[in-house]
């Protein structure tokens, strides 16, 4: 019985973990950062405004943070933005997919906006 209680505790401490990401959310977080990263980097000839290039990177690093502090390790987030990044360099700035990232930014991290806003206050 002592063993049964041991386990299902452990497994509650584990889920309680990471329970402000799924695995969804973890595939979504690192697609993002593979759209923001590819927005700081556009290729010569994109137009863009530069407040955009800001708020990508900000965006990265609040998810970063976000992600550390709930727990991922930062192999496994590095590893999946890696993928992230390698899906979307060198790609076109899409305004709609840029959006739809801020909006997720927006929900998953608590007070997410105002993160953003602040760490682009910090870039300089």
């Amino acid at each position: 019985m002592k063993k049964i209680i041991y386990i299902l505790c452990l497994f509650m401490i584990t889920t309680i973990a990471h329970a402000g990401m799924s695995s969804t959310d973890k595939d979504k977080a690192y697609d993002c950062s593979g759209i923001y990263m590819a927005n700081y980097f556009l290729p010569s000839g994109e137009t863009f405004e530069y407040s955009m290039k800001e708020k990508s990177m900000a965006s990265v690093k609040v998810l970063k943070t976000y992600a550390l502090e709930i727990g991922i390790s930062e192999k496994e987030w590095d590893d999946g933005v890696n993928k992230g990044v390698d899906k979307h360099y060198g790609s076109k700035y899409d305004e709609a997919k840029t959006n739809a990232c801020h909006s997720f930014v927006n929900k998953l991290v608590p007070n997410g906006e105002e993160k953003v806003k602040k760490v682009i206050q910090t870039l300089y």
